[in-house]
Formats: C-alpha cells, structure tokens, sequence
C-alpha cells in the first residue's frame, strides 16, 4: 500500500512539473515573439524614414512618435539640455565630456556619460556631439517637444535638414558653456542660427547684478570680512580693491 502511494505522488509530482515547465516554455517564446515584433516595427520604421515614406501616426493615448529632426528638450537640475531626434530612437546631442582627451576606445566613449565626465568636460572645455538612444539622452526626464519653435524668431528648418545638419557634426567639439553649448548646436541645426536662451538670461541677469548700486558697497563689505579673517595679502587685499571699483564704473 505505502509503495502504491509512493509511485502515485510521484507520477502526481512529475506531470505538475511537465506541466508549470510547458508553461514557462510558452510563456518565454510568446516573450521572445513579443520582442520580435518590436525590432520588426523598429526596423520598418527606420526603413519607412530611409525611404521618405510617411510614417502613420498613433492614435490619441498611445505613444509618441517622433520625427526626424524634431528638437528634444530634458529639464535637468541645474540647466535644461537639448538635443535633435535623428530617427530610430537614436537623438544627437552636444555634451561635455573628458573622456576624448584620455582615451580613443571608442567602447569606453560611447558608453553613457556621468555627471563626473560631465563636470570635468566643462572644466576642461571639451565636449562630443554624439548619438545615444532617446533614453539615455532623457536620463530619467521629461521630454519636451519643440518648445523653442514659439521663441526663437526664426522659422524651423525642415526636419531632413535639421536631422542631417546634426549628423554632420557628430564629433568632439571644444565646449564654452556661455557661447558654445548644446542648445547653440540645436539651434544652429533646426533653425540656422545658433543662439541660447539660456546664455541669454544669465547675461541679463548679471546685468541686472552689475547696474545695481548696491552691488559694489556689499562686494567692498565682504572683502573686507576676507581681510579680517584670513589677513592683509594680495590674495584679498586686491580683489576688494579692484572688484567693487569695476562694479561701480560700469554700474
């Protein structure tokens, strides 16, 4: 009796197990079908832009589509960046980067670029214009689509135009974060000037700074703390001379 038991569990157990191992057989091919039809859909795509051919647009819910050349914009913590769609989910966009200057892997290049290569790419202004996919631009943001298309006065270029302009430049680049940033490249690209909105405000901004009479007595003030606290030197002595003295003429 408990060897008739015994053979009936195990023959319980073993079409449990055929059973759930079907299943995830099932269950893993409709996956990699899935994932098919994506690149299929990818590919037609790509293919579609290639040929000039009209691409449908999505229904109102659905995902958005982007067009070559359509001008992407990710709100960031400290500044906004930009960037131009190419097709294909790839964006070419400018951005600061020390990597170039110590290394010709290619590999190691393409790789994302950190805050670190960031930041030291704008100390040592140097910068890429290179393509990476819609993601990865986006770093976790918010994308905007053709905001500055109500901005700027100049009318859009066509999207082919725009799109090849940017292709034309990938490349290392030497990088100004006043005068030669990544929103001067998309400009350039989408609407044949290339201008920042941004360098723009921070200029009115220190304009508004240096017309303020209040500007030159507060930086005379707090050269003389530096004075009293870290003592008489050339290092404190003349900026609280000379800084104040420029405010106050060109004020």
């Amino acid at each position: 009796m408990l060897d008739s038991l015994t053979l009936l569990l195990e023959k319980v157990l073993f079409l449990i197990h055929l059973n759930v191992f079907k299943r995830f057989r099932a269950s893993r091919c409709s996956n990699e079908q899935r994932e098919g039809r994506k690149e299929n859909i990818v590919e037609t795509h790509c293919e579609k832009e290639d040929k000039g051919d009209v691409v449908p647009e999505r229904p109102a819910g659905a995902a958005q589509i982007y067009q070559r050349g359509d001008l992407l914009e990710v709100h960031r913590t400290l500044f906004t960046h930009f960037g131009i769609y190419l097709g294909c989910n790839k964006v070419a966009h400018l951005i600061p980067d020390i990597l170039p200057l110590l290394t010709t892997d290619k590999c190691a290049i393409q790789v994302m670029v950190t805050n670190t290569r960031l930041v030291l790419g704008v100390l040592t202004k140097t910068a890429s214009i290179r393509v990476d996919t819609v993601e990865d631009f986006a770093y976790g943001a918010l994308i905007y689509l053709n905001t500055m298309d109500s901005r700027v006065q100049n009318r859009p270029l066509g999207g082919e135009e725009t799109a090849r302009r940017a292709e034309k430049l990938v490349g290392n680049i030497p990088y100004s974060l006043l005068w030669n940033n990544c929103e001067h490249f998309v400009t350039y690209c989408r609407y044949g000037t290339a201008i920042s909105i941004q360098t723009d405000k921070f200029c009115d901004w220190l304009k508004s700074v240096i017309r303020d009479h209040r500007s030159a007595p507060m930086t005379a003030l707090l050269g003389i703390l530096s004075i009293l606290y870290l003592g008489m030197s050339p290092y404190t002595v003349l900026p609280t001379l000379f800084i104040p003295f420029t405010l106050w003429m060109t004020g």
